[in-house]
């Protein structure tokens, strides 16, 4: 049977026309995969649906059941704790988290999911420095950069950042202080004795010996497991701290074991918040560092690095929403070298 010249010229738009249709839907894969490996997307689809919840933070407890952070007890926050890697004296754990924020929060929340991590340290077996360029001193660079360059277990931003990149706060390495103080930053990480200390900076006095290692942090949230009143009476009357968004704490419990909680994926908190799982995790001292967009983190495992950025860290942007960031100190932990036992050569 001869088909018309109509239905001919039909049949080819249609074939045209799925064409398209599959090089459209090609087109926006490899955006949205381009826009997760640079912009990490995923995640801030989420934290965007939720940015104006006026809803707490949601915890999944050990059972199942989701709880306000407040509501949750410190046994049951423990037994949510899902363990991501572990080796002597480390451990990174995930907590699963969700914040009711409408429709478009619910099905974001379903899909792609949020978490904050959990890493802890054992100082007898890790030591920790400040870690940033030479050569420029302090020109932007990355966590993972970090991790490369000074053979870290672990790598994250500390000091905040001037807008022309330079670190605000004092800065020490090597026993050297290399960066001037920033009077109003009520924060620090600081080494004395070779041993690790996170928390307000009355800490320093309270801690004998030289500092050898340190940077300042903003602000300061926690002394002798008592949560300082402005975190929830005056959230933001000296910072952001009812503002949803990346969190970075650091801390110290009874044991000198140092924790940092963590946004991940997803994982948008106010100060309050990261505040309280803190101190139902045992943290006795603890201070904020730098987060929002500027958080980034890495972790060395047996898989190899596992790096988080909340934003673009690899593209020269200069849009000021996609723009590169790039921080100018950061934290870092590695494991210490073994003890030398010297044997006596035989007579």
């Amino acid at each position: 049977m001869k088909v018309s010249p109509v239905k001919k010229k039909a049949a080819k738009y249609r074939g045209c026309l799925k064409t398209l249709l599959l090089l459209a839907l090609a087109a926006c894969v490899l955006l949205w995969l381009g826009g997760v490996a640079f912009f990490n997307l995923d995640s801030n689809v989420v934290a965007l649906t939720i940015r104006d919840s006026k809803e707490p933070l949601l915890i999944q407890s050990g059972r199942g059941m989701w709880k306000a952070a407040p509501q949750i007890t410190a046994a049951e926050i423990s037994q949510s704790l899902i363990e991501r890697h572990a080796e002597l004296g480390m451990r990174w754990c995930t907590l699963k988290v969700r914040r009711e924020g409408g429709v478009l929060a619910k099905v974001a929340h379903q899909i792609l999911g949020a978490e904050i991590h959990v890493v802890t340290f054992a100082p007898e077996h890790f030591e920790f420095m400040t870690s940033f360029e030479t050569q420029p001193k302090f020109a932007g660079t990355t966590a993972a950069r970090r991790m490369e360059a000074d053979n870290l277990w672990f790598s994250i931003t500390a000091n905040f950042r001037d807008p022309k990149g330079k670190p605000l706060g004092w800065v020490w390495h090597e026993g050297v202080q290399v960066n001037g103080a920033f009077p109003e930053w009520s924060g620090c990480f600081f080494v004395k004795a070779g041993r690790p200390y996170f928390g307000p900076k009355s800490l320093l006095d309270d801690v004998p010996g030289p500092v050898e290692e340190g940077t300042q942090g903003y602000p300061s949230v926690m002394k002798n497991h008592t949560t300082f009143s402005y975190v929830s009476m005056k959230p933001d009357q000296f910072f952001d701290g009812s503002k949803i968004s990346y969190r970075s704490l650091a801390g110290m419990k009874k044991d000198g074991s140092i924790i940092f909680i963590v946004s991940g994926d997803g994982g948008v908190m106010n100060v309050a918040e990261v505040t309280e799982i803190a101190r139902k995790l045992e943290v006795q001292h603890a201070t904020l560092l730098d987060g929002g967009r500027a958080l980034q983190y890495s972790i060395r495992t047996e898989d190899g690095p596992w790096h988080f950025a909340a934003l673009n860290t690899l593209l020269n942007i200069k849009h000021r929403w996609f723009e590169r960031q790039l921080s100018p100190v950061f934290i870092g932990a590695r494991r210490r070298a073994p003890n030398i036992i010297r044997v006596p050569l035989a007579p």
